[in-house]
């Protein structure tokens, strides 16, 4: 019976993904920030889902994402996507959540929770949204002893680190690469640099190493967003899509909620909407019925006349 729990172990999903970082293919992971987000994409035969901090903050809390969520309340989501779906997961870690020590708890509770790979950046408490400005950066020897820590508390060698500077707005690009170089050789598996602001400085960036490197793919932020074949052409080994299902869902819902205020009724809306039956299949009411008819119970009247 399916109650749309994982089939799949977090050691099976967490190998999977490593394998499939390999030259010359891109791996282009949607943003999913939800249940409902979570399960409709892990159906659709995606090679990595990406937890976005900006959509689970706002989600879960109904805040900004610029350093109001703990540990606890990240950790929590990622627990609960990794438990209902089997596509491996890439989950934002922020700065870790504090010192040295926290880092170590945290990549440790990610893993545990079932995350295939965390993204630690190296952005002051409290961090804000990377295409945001008034963003400050840690010292390069802070960050680098972060993923040092990060690597060694992994248990298993196929979770990844993900090392983010988002120094390229704060203190321009050749101080980015020079931080990637650093985070490289502190043992980061993917390199991203956060918000380049033309297709010429992602060139630069992908000219520049040979470890797999993340393109943050925002629409509406500050750095272009590109098609797979471009960035491919560049060298980028994982596009994350963090914002366009968030954003098309509250574009949906204001259109949905200003139809139903409009005329008192959803009889004329116009946005696409899901198919009632297929949708509670998704959240699994086939099982429940399922549970029901095979657990019912027994009819007194008719196990009477019976006797």
């Amino acid at each position: 019976m399916n109650q749309g729990i994982t089939t799949k172990t977090g050691a099976q999903r967490r190998a999977e993904l490593k394998a499939r970082f390999r030259k010359g293919h891109l791996v282009s992971a949607p943003g999913v920030f939800e249940m409902i987000s979570a399960k409709i994409a892990d159906r659709m035969g995606f090679e990595a889902l990406y937890m976005t901090g900006y959509g689970t903050v706002a989600s879960y809390l109904g805040l900004p994402d610029a350093g109001l969520a703990s540990y606890a309340d990240m950790v929590n989501r990622v627990a609960q996507y990794a438990s209902i779906t089997d596509t491996p997961l890439i989950c934002d870690g922020d700065t870790g959540y504090g010192g040295l020590l926290n880092v170590m708890h945290t990549v440790r509770g990610y893993e545990a929770a079932g995350a295939c790979a965390i993204q630690l950046e190296d952005q002051e408490f409290p961090k804000k949204c990377g295409h945001m400005l008034g963003r400050r950066v840690v010292p390069a020897d802070d960050m680098v002893a972060k993923i040092k820590v990060a690597v060694e508390a992994r248990t298993d060698k196929n979770f990844m680190i993900i090392a983010r500077t988002d120094a390229r707005t704060v203190l321009g690009l050749d101080e980015a690469l020079r931080r990637m170089e650093r985070y490289a050789r502190a043992g980061a598996d993917l390199l991203f640099i956060e918000s380049p602001e033309s297709v010429a400085e992602m060139e630069i960036i992908g000219r520049s190493f040979d470890l797999p490197l993340v393109a943050n793919m925002v629409e509406g932020g500050r750095t272009p967003v590109l098609t797979a074949e471009e960035l491919k052409r560049i060298g980028y080994g994982l596009a994350i899509f963090p914002s366009a299902a968030f954003l098309a869902a509250g574009a949906a819902l204001q259109s949905v909620y200003s139809t139903i205020k409009d005329t008192g009724s959803s009889a004329h809306v116009q946005v696409p909407l899901h198919n009632f039956q297929a949708f509670s299949q998704l959240m699994g009411f086939d099982w429940v019925a399922k549970f029901d008819a095979a657990h019912a119970p027994v009819d007194q009247s008719k196990a009477e006349g019976k006797a």
